[in-house]
């Protein structure tokens, strides 16, 4: 029931690798190191045969070519070997600079490296050369035909990186603030199940120019229930978009097959301040699960951090849209400036035609600190995947500040919990009052004195009573407030939102509000 617990640690060590500032001529690096096999054939639709192919034969397990040796390139060791800075590999007339990651102890499968042009693709030869490896680095024991690891982009003219892709089929950009935070994986197969998960890796890239962005990466992809392809055209102006192409190709049954999945990081928020261990008031790259449902719905679920892993599902048809967004953007709420968590990108799912009946997943693991990604959301088809089924999914990444498609309804800007009752008097055993502030759109058009407004409340067990909503006399803001009374441990689903007559003026609030016994 892991998320690659550890992969944060890692991503963080590897930030610090050196970069350098790239050249400007196309399919070529700045010195004259880079080495190309000969060129073949290359499209897309034939990949995707080969790989339906692949996954109609058995599987055959990879393994590490020098285990001993990569084991004892650890943090430090990896940090150290540096790619060479006239070796950069350029892309699109310069747009793309790319740089190449090294094997380490937690990154000890190859991957292949291919540069497409003119229809054709020519493999990028590993040599040990392209890296100023130190001369006591275990790396210098290693084959000269190891391998690359993965591999990043950089701004052109710039020191900085604002895509990586490295480690099992995993992927992640800066966002518009140039803040590494969450990533993408191409498929989340069986989270939080009563088997163990299953990562499927990227095996090859294959990189080209685009036409309207940076560059086009198609990757390859296998595990031992599914191969496929991942074809991915990057635009990067503000927020960097993704219009992916997906076909995958089962070789065994999968239960919970999620697509388009996220991997976040959420420790706590100012909605649970009594499990705040820590001196900053908020610590999480995502304080919540956006949803635009099939029926036009717009809901808001904040995120929690659970004892016990839990899994909620959002059953919808043809969902319009789904993300984990960090919308707090103040610095105070954070004081971190170090890792700048009010900087973390936003990531929305936009499906690209029909997805058909399914539900968006979000699972929810315990954590008692920030280096663990302990957040997933993606969608998974109604029907199970079965051995010898294709699946073709399009779909959009947004990696913004904000959702791409906010709409006219109030969204939810704080949730806060405590003690029930009333201030002045006794305070009543058991009850725990729960406020919501909604903010923007149509709230924010509401006069200070409007008339009619109302919170609709709803709670799949125990009582609500005490129910206001009311304007917040200082900006725009309106706020909802219930006592919730529930008796034992079992998580309690509650639903809100505002209205004035027929007219629905927010977003619904979803939450999963955990009694002290379950949280």
């Amino acid at each position: 029931m892991t998320i690659d617990l550890n992969r944060r640690e890692v991503m963080m060590a590897l930030a610090a690798l050196g970069v350098a500032l790239p050249g400007s001529r196309a399919l070529a690096a700045d010195g004259d190191g880079l080495q190309f096999g000969p060129a073949e054939p290359f499209s897309f639709d034939a990949l995707v045969e080969k790989q339906r192919a692949l996954a109609a034969a058995p599987y055959v397990p990879e393994a590490s070519r020098a285990p001993a040796v990569l084991d004892r390139i650890d943090f430090d060791q990896h940090w150290r070997i540096k790619y060479k800075a006239d070796e950069t590999l350029q892309l699109n007339d310069g747009k793309a600079p790319i740089r190449f990651f090294h094997l380490g102890r937690y990154f000890q499968l190859p991957v292949g490296i291919h540069v497409v042009e003119g229809g054709t693709a020519r493999t990028l030869r590993y040599d040990p050369a392209l890296f100023d490896i130190p001369a006591d680095s275990p790396a210098k024991e290693l084959p000269a035909d190891i391998g690359f690891a993965g591999f990043r982009v950089l701004e052109p003219g710039r020191e900085e990186d604002w895509l990586a892709f490295l480690g099992a089929a995993y992927f992640r950009t800066s966002g518009e603030d140039n803040q590494f935070g969450m990533s993408a994986r191409a498929l989340a197969i069986d989270v939080a199940m009563p088997t163990p998960e299953e990562f499927p890796r990227f095996t090859d890239f294959f990189l080209e120019p685009s036409a309207d962005g940076r560059l086009v990466i198609t990757c390859a992809l296998n595990s031992p229930r599914v191969a496929g392809v991942l074809r991915m055209d990057v635009s990067k102006g503000g927020p960097i978009r993704m219009d992916i192409q997906a076909r995958y190709f089962a070789r065994g049954d999968i239960q919970r097959f999620g697509i388009a999945a996220l991997t976040s990081m959420f420790w706590y928020s100012e909605t649970d301040r009594a499990r705040r261990v820590d001196w900053r008031p908020e610590v999480h790259d995502s304080d919540g699960l956006a949803l635009w449902t099939g029926t036009g719905e717009r809901i808001w679920r904040p995120l929690n951090n659970p004892r016990n892993v839990m899994t909620s599902s959002f059953s919808d048809e043809a969902p319009r849209g789904f993300g984990l967004l960090q919308r707090d953007r103040n610095f105070e709420n954070y004081e971190d400036d170090g890792v700048f968590y009010e900087k973390r990108a936003s990531v929305w799912v936009e499906p690209v035609g029909s997805w058909g009946r399914g539900a968006v997943q979000l699972v929810e693991i315990p954590t008692d600190d920030e280096i663990h990604d302990n957040i997933a959301a993606y969608w998974v088809p109604e029907t199970p995947v079965r051995r010898g089924d294709a699946v073709a999914v399009d779909y959009r990444l947004f990696w913004s500040n904000r959702e791409p498609y906010p709409g006219t309804v109030g969204k939810v800007a704080a949730t806060r919990l405590g003690r029930g009752g009333i201030p002045g008097q006794p305070r009543p055993a058991g009850v725990t009052k729960v406020v919501v502030d909604f903010d923007g759109g149509l709230v924010a058009a509401l006069g200070r004195d409007a008339k009619g407004v109302k919170a609709i409340v709803t709670a799949s067990r125990g009582t609500v009573g005490q129910t206001e909503a009311y304007s917040v006399k200082v900006g725009t803001a309106w706020r909802a407030t219930f006592d919730l009374t529930a008796e034992g441990d079992a998580p309690v689903e509650l639903r809100l939102y505002l209205t004035q007559g027929e007219s629905v003026l927010t977003e619904t609030w979803a939450y999963q509000f955990l009694p002290l016994g379950a949280a």
